[in-house]
């Protein structure tokens, strides 16, 4: 299942690294590298996914994420995060994400993770 993905990450490395992977798999890849520029892109682009890292200047992905599940409540988020901890997987499961993703990045996480986003699946 091919789809329009959102990248958002300040770390410009990481946004190529998702990119590669997700192109690579056959999904069309647009991105931001803060909030603000998130929740623009993500009404004019309307992807059907969006991978959000939780650390970011400004805006942090928490925020974006509550920001866009209350303007598109079928958004769907999975976070993408280098904090493991506990509380933060359950704050963004509580704020709506559909999935959660650790950095350092693994292509097979992130495009399973997408897969179940777009069938409506929890993983």
């Amino acid at each position: 299942m091919m789809a329009k993905v959102m990248v958002v990450d300040d770390s410009g490395l990481s946004r190529r690294v998702s990119r590669k992977i997700l192109e690579g798999a056959g999904h069309s890849v647009v991105d931001a590298d803060d909030g603000l520029s998130a929740l623009e892109r993500y009404f004019l682009e309307r992807p059907e996914v969006v991978l959000l890292d939780v650390t970011m200047k400004g805006m942090n992905g928490i925020e974006v994420l509550q920001r866009l599940r209350e303007l598109d409540p079928e958004a769907r988020v999975i976070m993408v995060t280098a904090d493991v901890q506990e509380s933060t997987r359950q704050l963004t499961d509580a704020s709506g994400a559909v999935g959660f993703v650790s950095k350092p990045i693994v292509p097979v996480q992130i495009l399973h993770a997408v897969d179940s986003a777009l069938r409506g699946v929890t993983p």
